[in-house]
This record gives structure tokens, sequence and C-alpha cells, in this order.
């Protein structure tokens, strides 16, 4: 996903945004932990269709660019959880203007609003 980077930079912040956020499962991992610190079950189980190797790689690759945390808890039985770093928090306007968009306009029938 973060394969775009040539000599550590890209030549677009929308293209670097993107290759952060935009893969269908990255983005969807991203929207589940908006409200809250999750488990990898739980988020395998609202993820219906992604394989564990994934949602590991993606959960790593998110843990890398400093999106989302992940904390060991070394109770028995051991449980992980993922959660938004701060800097991960601040995509929340890109989600929300997402979803306003998604709201306003028939993006299903890709007609204008009168």
């Amino acid at each position: 996903m973060l394969r775009y980077f040539e000599h550590g930079h890209s030549k677009c912040p929308i293209e670097k945004t993107m290759s952060v956020i935009g893969g269908k499962w990255t983005f969807m991992i991203l929207r589940d932990l908006f409200s809250g610190p999750k488990r990898f079950g739980e988020l395998q189980r609202s993820l219906n269709g992604i394989s564990p190797r994934t949602l590991s790689m993606r959960l790593k690759e998110l843990e890398n660019e400093g999106i989302i945390l992940r904390v060991i808890y070394s109770e028995i039985p051991p449980h992980v959880e993922y959660s938004l770093t701060e800097k991960g928090q601040t995509l929340r306007p890109i989600f929300e203007a997402m979803k306003d968009w998604g709201n306003a306009w028939d993006v299903l029938g890709i007609r204008e609003k009168k």
C-alpha cells in the first residue's frame, strides 16, 4: 500500500494521504477505530472477508505510519488492543467529509440533488 514513496517522499500530498488511508481494508480499519479501541478479533469480525494475514499487515503498516497504537495487556489471557494515535485522530475530518459527501449525493445513481 505504501509503495509510491520513492526516495522517502511523495510529489503530491493527496497521493501521500491516499497511500495511507486509500486501501479498502485500511480505510475500513480506521473507520472502525474512530469508535474506540478494538481487539484484533473485533476488527476481523467487523471487516467481513478480511484474512487474518491481511489484517495483520494493514495494522502493522498503520502502526509504522504512527496512525494507530498497539497495546499489549499482560493479563491472563493476554490480549492486544489497537487504537488511534493523536496523528490518527487528525484523519477524522477527512472521514467526516467523505461521509457527508456520500450522504449528500446519490453515489449509487450519481445524480445531482436539485
